[in-house]
């Protein structure tokens, strides 16, 4: 008897944990009955039950979901082709029609794929490639060189924008989805690059273009070096030729007191001038080698032949 009651409790409890279903703040449930679903759906947080082995709680997302699209390939309005890669948030607004064309979320991101990298598709070849990367027709601060104020280069104006753009895939995309039981929150541009051929060409005119900005600072500073050299070329010449005037005044002024010493110093007593000047010249001219072969008659030997 024991045995038969703790069997009849044991089979009761599992109907009763298969007949019942929990539902929180951030999910939601639709009850099918043989895959079809039966009634509305259950949205209240709360203990909720079914018809045990016969109905099923399949449950779906309250909360935001994230859609992360592949980066793909696409040409744009002026033929430049680029690497688009997208992102888009959304979530489950009416999960009955949800569950009846797309069964789970799985099946929604699929169709989430088809539609959003098409409207992307169809929205870039529509605009040019400077509208897709720009916002705005703001005025871009020339950051070259610091310190010096550069007119900033003029940039192509654009009508639509980054934003924009976004804004009317996010309008088209939510048209397309309305009928999921999805609502698209926002879409975003994650990122744009062009493709690998691209790149390369792109690079090579961003190295010419910074070598030809550099070629023009080298070029005004060469120019900048020549003009200083030339100055200090010219103050060097100037600082010599005032040192030189100097030199050959002062030069000019001592040999006119040299030959005014000297003149008074021969006024004073010519013979011992005569004398003491020969034996200055026989001291720069004579040494322990020298040999002279003079006529007795010299005038150069008068000192040393008649003693005063």
């Amino acid at each position: 008897m024991r045995t038969n009651l703790l069997i009849l409790l044991l089979v009761g409890l599992f109907v009763l944990v298969n007949a019942a279903y929990r539902i929180t703040e951030v999910n939601q449930a639709i009850i099918t009955q043989f895959g079809e679903p039966v009634g509305s759906p259950v949205t209240e947080p709360g203990l909720h039950f079914k018809i045990p082995f016969i109905q099923t709680a399949n449950m779906f997302e309250k909360r935001f979901l994230e859609w992360d699209g592949f980066p793909n390939q696409v040409p744009t309005r002026d033929r430049r082709f680029i690497w688009v890669d997208t992102y888009a948030r959304w979530r489950i607004t009416d999960p009955l029609l949800f569950f009846q064309r797309l069964r789970d979320e799985r099946g929604a991101q699929s169709r989430l794929d088809d539609i959003l990298d098409g409207e992307t598709r169809n929205a870039v070849a529509r605009h040019d490639l400077i509208e897709i990367v720009r916002t705005s027709n703001r005025v871009p601060v020339d950051t070259t060189v610091v310190g010096e104020e550069n007119e900033a280069e003029e940039l192509e104006p654009i009508t639509t924008g980054r934003d924009q753009i976004t804004r009317e895939i996010l309008k088209a995309a939510t048209a397309a989805v309305a009928e999921l039981g999805i609502e698209l929150l926002d879409l975003r541009f994650k990122r744009i690059n062009y493709i690998a051929d691209v790149q390369q060409d792109v690079f090579a005119r961003m190295i010419a273009e910074r070598q030809r900005i550099a070629e023009e600072f080298r070029s005004e500073g060469q120019g900048e070096s020549a003009r200083i050299q030339g100055e200090r070329e010219r103050d060097l010449a100037q600082i010599q030729s005032e040192a030189y005037r100097t030199a050959e005044e002062l030069r000019g002024t001592a040999d006119a007191e040299a030959t005014m010493i000297y003149a008074e110093a021969y006024g004073r007593d010519a013979a011992f001038y005569a004398f003491t000047k020969s034996l200055e010249t026989y001291e720069r001219t004579m040494g322990p080698s020298t040999v002279f072969i003079l006529g007795t008659d010299s005038e150069f030997l008068r000192f040393l032949e008649t003693p005063r």
